[in-house]
């Protein structure tokens, strides 16, 4: 395990704070940042979440779709959670809580950009980090490439009909040609690029894969800055908007996971495929989620403060899911017990 995966939450806990920090020394850098706009995509953060998911989207090897038939049960149950379940457990917990439980607190308009914040990370399904909680809990590496393979091909497909429906619901208009250019800026063109360069340098991918490791680290937390830079006003004059936010956000992401565990421990399968299987069915794509929501409700809106404490959220409840995976591995059989 290299040194960020080990010190994870760490490096992204100083990029959420020199985020705040340059962002309330120099609110203005970041305010022309925030112009550099094109079809209502930032220019910059389009960069940086490039940069951070290319060098995943090359280790998609579209030829393990072919095994899907050999272990089904465990890509069965994160196709059913992720595209199932998720996404309305999301909405709905958006709902209950901007417009029941805490309507009082927040203005009408503020409330249905917050549901769509939490909405755009529902429905979109992790794609690059879930190889390091893979790693972290000694997950199957190729099972669970056949998984997020497939999860990205659907998302091609799903991603905007779903979040235009829950949208939809949460009366909120649909800009569909922004948010169509977003699903193919950043899922449909990065997969495009990984698959031309598995195709071109076949054998040499591991190699490449080694060497754009740490430009992928860059671009993750660079974006980490600019997101929490632009909303640096915010975080510190509402904190109060920030835990808000989280409460609904924690309790979507402990109880997806409750339920991916406790479905793959029902299914009996090997903790190598299950604790990996619940990670990809518990965490969010929040690249894609940020990039939307910038892109469709702008930067400085409710849906992208959500989208960016989904950032602040995920990262420390992934880890102390893969700690409890890791201390519960006795819970399920092994790989030669299932045979």
């Amino acid at each position: 395990m290299g040194l960020f995966e080990r010190f994870l939450s760490l490096w992204v806990f100083l990029a959420i704070a020199a985020g705040v920090v340059l962002g309330l020394l120099s609110p203005g850098t970041f305010a022309q940042i925030a112009s550099w706009e094109i079809a209502h995509v930032n220019v910059l953060i389009a960069v940086f979440i490039w940069i951070m998911i290319y060098p995943m989207m090359i280790q998609v090897d579209f030829s393990s779709l072919a095994d899907v038939g050999k272990k089904p049960k465990g890509l069965l149950l994160t196709l059913s959670i992720n595209w199932l379940i998720k996404p309305f457990t999301m909405a709905a917990l958006g709902v209950l809580f901007f417009q029941v439980l805490f309507v009082d607190l927040v203005d009408p308009q503020t409330a249905n950009e917050y549901i769509a914040g939490m909405i755009l990370l529902g429905v979109a399904p992790c794609t690059a980090m879930v190889f390091v909680w893979s790693q972290l809990t000694d997950g199957d590496a190729n099972y669970t490439l056949m998984q997020v393979s497939i999860n990205d091909v659907i998302m091609i497909f799903a991603f905007a009909p779903i979040t235009a429906f829950l949208l939809g619901l949460s009366d909120i208009t649909v800009p569909w040609q922004t948010l169509l250019l977003s699903t193919l800026l950043y899922v449909v063109l990065p997969l495009a690029a990984g698959f031309a360069t598995r195709k071109f340098l076949h054998n040499k991918i591991d190699n490449l894969v080694t060497q754009l490791k740490p430009f992928s680290i860059i671009g993750l937390l660079a974006t980490v800055v600019l997101l929490f830079g632009f909303q640096a006003e915010v975080i510190i004059e509402k904190p109060q908007v920030i835990l808000l936010i989280a409460i609904p956000l924690l309790i979507q992401t402990y109880g997806i996971f409750a339920i991916a565990y406790g479905a793959a421990k029902w299914l009996k399968l090997p903790h190598n495929i299950a604790a990996p299987a619940s990670m990809i069915s518990t965490s969010n794509f929040f690249e894609l989620a940020v990039a939307v929501a910038i892109s469709v409700f702008g930067l400085h809106s409710g849906a992208a403060l959500a989208t960016v404490v989904g950032v602040l959220v995920e990262v420390p409840v992934m880890l102390s899911l893969v700690a409890f995976a890791n201390r519960t591995r006795h819970w399920f059989v092994t790989e030669e017990q299932e045979a």
